[in-house]
């Protein structure tokens, strides 16, 4: 990833501040399920593998269970629905209104904790996009995940030789 951005260290310099300051006003796991939504939807194999072993190594979360179908996972009603806005964000940020948000308020988000996850998700289409765009492969090492999460978060380009 940092070779990406050699030739632009103040853009990825720029992208971590405000992925951090993102980040620092959410919740870390609230975050990383609002991540990985999006980057599932935007087929970024760099982030979904990245952020889903946040939530497998941070959260003890069952990862190739939550990708397969949030529905039937483990997960509570607000997780999923932060996960679906997230998605949403990411196929049609337009067609989000009031009332499409309004279940999350029922959920007990505030209104600031719901921009929180529109801008994670928001964030995360600029950073999948550059590295999609850029030919950024996943991180070799990746590739030593369990082959039932290789399944799920390789959705896009390929995990990088070693």
């Amino acid at each position: 990833m940092e070779r990406a951005f050699e030739a632009r260290p103040e853009v990825l310099a720029a992208w971590q501040q405000l992925n951090g300051s993102i980040k620092a006003g959410m919740d870390l796991r609230r975050y990383e399920l609002a991540t990985l939504a999006a980057a599932r939807r935007l087929r970024s194999s760099y982030c979904c593998l990245m952020h889903g072993r946040v939530l497998r190594d941070e959260f003890g979360e069952p990862v190739a269970e939550i990708v397969r179908d949030r529905h039937s996972a483990p997960l509570d009603a607000l997780d999923v629905a932060v996960m679906d806005l997230a998605e949403r964000v990411v196929d049609d940020a337009t067609s989000i209104g009031d009332a499409d948000l309004q279940p999350l308020r029922e959920l007990g988000l505030s209104d600031t904790e719901i921009m929180d996850v529109v801008l994670a998700a928001a964030a995360r289409c600029f950073f999948s996009k550059a590295l999609d765009g850029l030919g950024v492969l996943p991180d070799a090492e990746l590739a030593e995940l369990e082959p039932e999460l290789l399944d799920v978060l390789v959705v896009g380009r390929p995990i990088a030789e070693a």
